[in-house]
């Protein structure tokens, strides 16, 4: 394949769309480090002048954002932990056990991507009010699982099957059992997929919102998604904290992200190798 005879227009073209993507997230931390009183200007400044941190001491005086910020990382672990318990062993079933409707559950998890979150939310409020596990973690870990849980099945599905089978043939000659060569065997090999649908899954878990609203009725088990409706007031919005708090969010998405984004890309990557 030939080179670009203008390589400086596509990149060209790919820094205006990046830039067009994150200024919203540089607006954000614009209006975060800006004074109060100077973000609803007329003419709005694209550099706050004076910087400011008093958006963030307001953000951070909220009583309540420490423990948000709590719930938010027991909910995302506890999404990645059980996605990738029910995950692991559904993707291997589908990928080598040949079992009648297997394409069916597959076209099945396809589908329980397609409706929205507010679709599942009375449905998955009223099922865990009588199973009496609405405001808590379990019930906000497992409402967000069932968003997690097709996804990561259809990406490691085709890594699975990428694994040549004549490995677990070798260890189950030896003497290992079925468990041991997903763990000792396949697990290792597809070690990529593994972080990278634990990352996407931490991601989903640490920014969903709307389960957090409607499954949760006080701040002990709410994430700090839900906090942010704090500073939305009858008479207003308190517009710097707001952003503050916003931006305070962004940093653990970003910091998962710089880690594992080797992984990520990759890891979707060999997922698309095979179908």
């Amino acid at each position: 394949m030939r080179p670009p005879r203008r390589p400086w227009l596509l990149t060209g073209a790919a820094t205006l769309i990046t830039a067009a993507f994150l200024l919203p997230v540089y607006w954000m931390a614009k209006t975060s480090l800006t004074k109060p009183d100077r973000i609803l200007t007329a003419s709005p400044q694209w550099v706050p002048s004076p910087v400011t941190g008093e958006n963030y001491s307001t953000a951070l005086a909220y009583a309540g954002l420490t423990r948000a910020l709590l719930n938010s990382l027991v909910i995302s672990c506890g999404v990645v932990a059980l996605t990738l318990l029910l995950g692991v062993p559904l993707g291997y079933a589908l990928a080598r056990i040949r079992m009648r409707g297997s394409g069916a559950m597959v076209l099945a998890l396809l589908v329980a991507q397609l409706p929205p979150a507010i679709v599942l939310a009375a449905p998955l409020f009223i099922l865990e009010h009588r199973a009496g596990v609405d405001n808590t973690y379990l019930g906000l870990i497992a409402a967000d699982t069932t968003l997690t849980l097709p996804f990561t099945v259809i990406v490691l599905r085709p890594v699975l099957r990428s694994v040549p089978p004549e490995l677990e043939e070798a260890a189950l000659v030896d003497g290992c059992g079925l468990p041991g060569v997903l763990l000792r065997v396949v697990l290792p090999i597809m070690a990529p997929a593994l972080v990278a649908v634990a990352g996407l899954c931490f991601l989903i878990g640490w920014g969903e919102f709307l389960f957090g609203l409607t499954l949760a009725e006080g701040p002990d088990v709410q994430p700090v998604t839900v906090l942010l409706n704090a500073f939305v007031g009858q008479h207003g919005t308190s517009w710097g904290a707001l952003m503050a708090t916003a931006t305070l969010i962004s940093v653990p998405v970003v910091c998962v992200f710089a880690l594992f984004q080797r992984f990520i890309v990759g890891g979707l990557a060999s997922g698309s190798v095979r179908g």
